[in-house]
């Protein structure tokens, strides 16, 4: 099954399907390699949510205040997953996009974006078309 990209799919993702020697997420059926730029963000958050509450035992990556301590180990809620992507005025689709498309313009390898972003066949060359267009010559329909 393949994820929902939205911000609440972040919601159950726990820390036992985070790899961070591999750089990777495991999910069933699939795993995600993180790019050098998430993995830094994610190894940053774990020790800052150490820091925080270091006697937390909740099994989800992302917690909050209120989750952290909770005795039921809730996920956090929908509300504080669209919460981060309001405060800066971004979507979680743009900037999933741009994200993608500025890979595209460091790779021609359309295999490296789908391990990367787990996007089809189709979209990884749709983004290497859109961040070489110089390259994509003419396609005949």
């Amino acid at each position: 099954m393949i994820p929902k990209r939205t911000p609440t799919a972040i919601r159950p993702l726990s820390r036992d399907q985070l790899d961070v020697s591999r750089a990777r997420i495991c999910l069933p059926g699939r795993t995600l390699y993180l790019d050098t730029l998430t993995d830094t963000l994610l190894t940053d958050w774990l020790r800052a949510r150490h820091r925080t509450w270091p006697t937390s035992t909740n099994p989800h990556l992302l917690v909050t205040r209120q989750t952290a301590l909770a005795p039921h180990h809730p996920a956090i809620s929908p509300g504080a997953a669209h919460a981060v992507f309001t405060l800066t005025g971004l979507t979680a689709t743009a900037l999933r996009q741009d994200r993608i498309l500025d890979e595209a313009r460091h790779t021609s390898d359309p295999v490296h974006l789908m391990r990367l972003f787990g996007i089809c066949p189709a979209t990884a060359l749709r983004y290497i078309h859109a961040a070489h267009p110089e390259k994509a010559g003419h396609r005949p329909r």
